[in-house]
């Protein structure tokens, strides 16, 4: 497996992001740092101009499309940061690009995903009904399928948030990663675990969507049986093949968070920033509390992917 972290270390290493993507600000929040004594500083992904780290995945696999396969488009399924993504990255590249959302979807990212041009199906309650529909119409339409995380490219193309954090930061202690399908955290790990091992990796869900901690516990991946849907970015069934297999490599440890902690964690943000983080944004700051309510630390240097505010 080592071998593949190194590749996946040399592919984050030539993505190229930053036609549509920013170097996103690494910001000490001040109150939380005072009142938890130690430094937190966010890694502010919600800046991005689709307010989520999602277009970074979703350009690096786009742009490297062959000529034939950008005549036939690309379809995605997503319950919003990704579509969005692919929405962006197909209108810079003046692709075409079908974008299958679960019913359930806020409005909010239906309206940013047509305002980008893509063309939305909804579909289903679950982003797992949304999936097996974008798969339909692929084979139906001889379109590209963008996979929201279980893509080498997309993944990464989420890793190049690890290569901006050791240029903005001397030292981390511990790096907080919201997961869903795992496309983050696993480009985010296998780079920052290749470049500096001292370096722990604490992954955070909901309790409610937790399919990482059940794979890392089982040593397998499982289906869940159902999800709950307040945190919708991170509303994943399963945890992605791909992403798993650097996961139970580079991943230290799991923490779940109940809903309670997630409301917490996004008026900290807001106490600190003047924003709104969306829950799935702000699992990483509730896990750092979580975290921090059982061990007797100080004076350490903790990061939280805030990983989007939609």
């Amino acid at each position: 497996m080592q071998k593949e972290i190194v590749k996946m270390v040399e592919r984050i290493d030539r993505a190229s992001v930053y036609e549509v993507a920013t170097k996103s600000p690494l910001e000490q929040a001040v109150k939380l740092s005072r009142r938890l004594e130690n430094r937190i500083f966010l890694k502010r992904e919600d800046t991005q101009q689709v307010f989520s780290f999602k277009l970074r995945g979703a350009y690096n696999k786009i742009r490297q499309l062959s000529d034939d396969d950008r005549k036939r488009g690309v379809i995605t399924a997503s319950a919003g940061n990704h579509a969005q993504g692919v929405a962006l990255a197909a209108q810079k590249l003046q692709i075409p690009a079908v974008i299958v959302m679960p019913k359930t979807t806020p409005d909010i990212k239906v309206r940013s995903v047509r305002d980008f041009g893509g063309d939305v199906v909804l579909y289903g309650n679950t982003y797992d009904d949304a999936y097996l529909k974008a798969q339909e119409l692929a084979k139906q339409n001889k379109q590209v399928f963008v996979h929201p995380y279980d893509d080498l490219d997309v993944i990464a193309g989420q890793g190049t948030i690890a290569k901006e954090l050791l240029d903005q930061c001397d030292s981390m202690d511990i790096v907080f990663i919201p997961v869903g399908g795992g496309g983050l955290i696993a480009g985010v790990a296998a780079y920052l675990k290749t470049k500096n091992p001292a370096i722990k990796i604490i992954a955070v869900e909901p309790e409610d969507a937790a399919c990482l901690d059940v794979a890392m516990k089982s040593g397998k991946r499982e289906v869940l049986e159902q999800v709950g849907i307040f945190a919708d970015g991170v509303a994943v069934r399963q945890i992605g093949e791909q992403t798993f297999n650097i996961a139970k490599h580079c991943v230290d440890d799991v923490l779940t968070v109940n809903t309670d902690e997630i409301c917490a964690a996004i008026k900290d943000i807001f106490d600190d920033t003047r924003t709104i983080a969306e829950p799935a944004g702000a699992l990483a700051v509730a896990g750092i509390k979580q975290y921090l309510e059982t061990k007797a630390l100080r004076d350490k240097n903790f990061v939280a992917i805030v990983s989007g505010a939609n």
